[in-house]
């Protein structure tokens, strides 16, 4: 690859971000947005770099710069969650950030007193509000596999299935269950905040970080570490204030919590506004009215952040199951105790952890070759992308292998 200057530079960028596990169409928006938040040194070296998790010294042999150059780069993109810097082992692994989850949030996140936040703001606003770039590309093609999941509010499932709650469906177990936690800015809250379109009255500082993702947060500022008293009040805050939870879409070593309005979260807005409701994953629950002991006062209705409930006509509320994602709020404002959670006819499937997460957005969007092949630099691994990834983008492959009855060994064959 020669050396690439001006336009041709971040729109090399842009194709980058966009084979990764959450695609990017290029407009003039998103090219602003790449060049208020990185350098040209910044991004020929992301431009350059292998797709997935890479050493310092694997970087340097792949890019063909020295350590003394890379180096400080890394360190300049980790502290702006443009790259994610990883301590594996004995030493720090590298992946470049997507747009979602990562870029946004993280750039929304900081707490270092940028100058540029209203700025940021404004891009972020634009690009996610056209429904036929971001949402349309990832969710506009019945994509199942969002990194967020609804998660049900601790005691708003239906009495008699409630001890069928596994502990990953339960917030109080998640945060029990971890040992370091980190609380930040709500990116979306702050969005907007600066944007002048935040109605609410809840507290920007919100998200929530568990497990080894803590230090990551901290180090770089994006949230503050406090102790699991402090993120039980937290999540009681939320549950008062009747917020969306929305978990890591893992069953396994959850690693974030995000606390959801109706008028500020881009997840939530997606499906209310935008019509795609794939952009988050339901839980296995969803919202069931007992007409005998409802008394009609429509708060479920005032409730839902995502207008999953509407108001009957003369028959009491009526719950809209497709869209309904199984978060409890509405039972949770029930005074009568009529709203209820119950399981849904079908299990929802969720990832195991977050490789197998990435893997099936990679397939999922049609980009996994890249991370098969990764090495940007190559011939041999660019001709490898072109071939198997075209192979992938088959529809009867990908369906075959996001299936129930395949996915399983495909995801053991991409572990090894």
């Amino acid at each position: 690859m020669g050396h690439l200057v001006g336009k041709d530079l971040y729109r090399a960028l842009g194709r980058k971000i966009d084979g990764l596990e959450a695609r990017t169409p290029w407009n003039q928006t998103f090219y602003a947005i790449l060049r208020e938040l990185y350098t040209a040194e910044e991004a020929e070296l992301v431009v350059r770099m292998p797709y997935g998790l890479a050493t310092l010294d694997e970087i340097v042999r792949v890019t063909g710069q020295d350590s003394a150059t890379v180096e400080p780069l890394l360190k300049g993109l980790a502290e702006k969650g443009l790259v994610m810097d990883v301590f594996v082992g004995d030493g720090y692994r590298y992946a470049i950030s997507a747009l979602v989850i990562g870029i946004f949030e993280l750039t929304m996140m900081r707490t270092r007193g940028e100058l540029n936040m209203k700025e940021w703001a404004g891009l972020f606003r634009d690009y996610f509000a056209d429904p036929d770039t971001f949402y349309k590309s990832n969710f506009g093609r019945g994509q199942r596999v969002s990194p967020l999941r609804a998660l049900p509010h601790d005691g708003t499932v239906s009495d008699d299935q409630y001890v069928e709650v596994l502990d990953y469906e339960k917030a109080s177990a998640i945060v029990d269950g971890a040992k370091k936690f980190a609380i930040g800015i709500c990116s979306c809250r702050h969005e907007k905040l600066h944007t002048g379109e935040k109605r609410c009255q809840v507290p920007l500082e919100t998200c929530s970080t568990f497990g080894p993702g803590v230090d990551t947060m901290v180090r770089h500022g994006f949230g503050r570490e406090v102790s699991k008293t402090e993120m039980q009040e937290n999540l009681a805050r939320s549950r008062e204030l009747g917020l969306v939870l929305c978990a890591d879409n893992v069953k396994k070593d959850v690693s974030f919590i995000c606390h959801c309005c109706g008028c500020c979260c881009n997840v939530l807005l997606g499906i209310s506004k935008l019509g795609y409701p794939g952009v988050l994953v339901t839980s296995n629950y969803m919202a069931h009215r007992d007409p005998e002991v409802c008394t009609e006062c429509d708060t479920c209705v005032e409730s839902c952040a995502i207008g999953a409930i509407a108001a009957g006509n003369g028959g009491g509320p009526e719950v809209d199951e497709q869209l309904c994602v199984g978060c409890g709020v509405c039972a949770l404002k029930c005074d009568s105790g009529a709203m209820r959670l119950v399981k849904r006819p079908q299990r929802v499937l969720h990832p195991e952890d977050t490789f197998e997460r990435i893997i099936l957005q990679y397939l999922e969007q049609g980009n996994l070759q890249n991370l098969m092949f990764s090495n940007p630099q190559s011939r041999t691994h660019g001709f490898m992308r072109a071939f198997v990834g075209g192979f992938l983008r088959l529809p009867p492959v990908k369906k075959a292998l996001l299936s129930d009855r395949l996915r399983s060994s495909f995801l053991q064959f991409m572990r090894r």
